[in-house]
């Protein structure tokens, strides 16, 4: 069976593929998508589901095969990347979907850089921070803002920017610090967290 989820944002391509596995007890599913998030989610999805996933790149589009019928162990790459971050105690999630704090976009725009500069300073840092809507400007065209987001990065703190809010915005080719993330990191964020924190 194959679905194609081409042109489809985060999470919808997984909600197919979860539908699709409901339908057949046994059997092997192809999808289809046009980024390397959706695949590494859909992928992601079988592993921590324990099903094997093969994911190859075609072209402009990804190709995830998903195997059902048996059990087996998460794939390496997953496992290993869980392993990790249940190695690091998850605090803090800091979610920031603006690039301005209040009402007054000026004053605003300082007001979230002095937040930034604060948390670093005093070290109160969280574990991880996802940007999203136009959040994801502070991550690629606030120069204010890209030099305190890289020392915290530096100091540990994984940062995340929508993949769906850069394309959003055209500034998929602008990112300059952190990786693109998806909706998954917020879906898990709030059963993994000790806090969530939402600006």
């Amino acid at each position: 069976m194959q679905i194609d989820a081409r042109g489809k944002s985060c999470p919808i391509p997984v909600m197919m593929a979860e539908e699709a596995l409901s339908r057949i007890g046994e059997g092997i599913i192809e999808v289809l998508v046009d980024n390397e998030e959706s695949a590494l989610n859909v992928a992601g999805f079988a592993a921590q589901n324990a099903m094997f996933a093969e994911t190859k790149r075609a072209g402009a589009d990804w190709n995830v095969k998903i195997v059902k019928g048996y059990v087996c162990e998460p794939n390496a790459e997953f496992g290993l990347r869980n392993a990790d971050l249940k190695a690091k105690k998850k605090t803090l999630l800091l979610i920031i979907g603006t690039d301005s704090m209040g009402k007054d976009e000026d004053l605003g725009k300082k007001l979230m850089k002095g937040f930034f500069d604060t948390m670093k300073v005093h070290k109160q840092l969280p574990h991880t921070m996802f940007f999203l809507n136009a959040g994801v400007k502070l991550t690629t065209v606030n120069d204010d803002t890209i030099g305190v987001l890289k020392d915290m990065e530096t100091l540990g703190v994984e940062i995340y920017s929508c993949g769906t809010c850069l394309k959003h915005y055209d500034l998929e080719s602008e990112l300059k610090i952190g990786n693109r993330g998806t909706t998954n990191h917020i879906v898990e964020g709030i059963q993994d967290f000790d806090k969530v924190v939402w600006i």
